[in-house]
């Protein structure tokens, strides 16, 4: 957390359970300073998922609090049409299956979605489409139906649908799985320069292959919803227990080779 300034989001002793019986975070707390880069890290089932969406206002604690540009976010605000668009226009949410996100008749019109809700007029909307497309390179993808793309097209127009409303605060659900090498790379690149203009990211992963080129601070779910830990990359990358404890690295990843490069060779381990 950089001092001297408050937090643009703050979580305190936050617990959620599905169905009241499944627990998927347990008395979690951290902020997240303005323009800093932060990923969740842990296994599958840690609660990583769960989190972002008690971030994106998607769910809300059982237990604690969560805060965002200086206000508390809870069910009750969120029913207030000021307070919730207010909210949503400031954060976007990037889901880790595009298809999920994707849902209308072309690429174009589910850019457009999101300025429209929030009513902005004709000529505004067409030049944020034109600047976003543009930017993410899928102008000639605008006409095409969602069936019509390949999984890496299908994430720049999720991708393109989000950043079109010029969120704060970008969340990003495991942003690489299931993209081919080059479209990885350059939604990794895609993050550092959204970084660099100042957005405020948290990301869930749990590849550590490229932490330190796209992160400023780890926060570490153990295996029981808890955080386990809380600091700069290189410092949780050398913290062998840890990752051990966290199911993020397998014992023999450190006997034999490069803790990164173990990790990259096992990641189709974890789905």
């Amino acid at each position: 957390m950089r001092s001297g300034s408050e937090p643009l989001l703050s979580v305190e002793g936050v617990s959620y359970s599905y169905l009241e019986r499944y627990c998927a975070l347990e008395d979690v707390s951290f902020e997240v300073a303005r323009g800093e880069r932060l990923a969740l890290l842990g296994a599958n089932g840690c609660g990583k998922s769960t989190l972002l969406k008690i971030l994106a206002g998607l769910i809300f604690p059982d237990r604690g609090s969560y805060a965002a540009f200086g206000e508390q976010v809870n069910e009750e605000k969120l029913e207030d049409e000021q307070f919730s668009n207010g909210f949503r226009s400031r954060v976007g949410f990037v889901f880790q299956n595009a298809d999920a996100q994707v849902f209308s008749p072309t690429a174009r019109e589910e850019i457009a979605f999101g300025p429209l809700q929030l009513g902005l007029d004709g000529d505004e909307i067409e030049a944020r489409i034109e600047d976003v497309t543009a930017m993410l390179e899928i102008g000639d993808l605008a006409e095409r139906a969602p069936y019509q793309l390949s999984a890496g097209q299908k994430k720049r127009v999720a991708i393109a649908s989000v950043l079109v409303m010029n969120p704060e605060l970008l969340l990003f659900d495991e942003p690489t799985a299931g993209l081919d090498p080059r479209t990885r790379h350059w939604l990794l690149e895609l993050m550092v320069e959204l970084g660099r203009a100042g957005k405020t990211i948290v990301f869930a992963s749990h590849d550590l292959a490229e932490l330190e080129w796209i992160a400023d601070r780890c926060l570490v779910l153990s295996e029981d919803h808890r955080r386990l830990g809380d600091a700069a990359p290189a410092e949780i990358l050398a913290d062998r227990d840890l990752l051990l404890q966290a199911n993020l690295v397998h014992e023999h990843t450190h006997r034999h080779g490069s803790l990164v490069h173990g990790h990259g060779h096992e990641r189709g381990h974890h789905g």
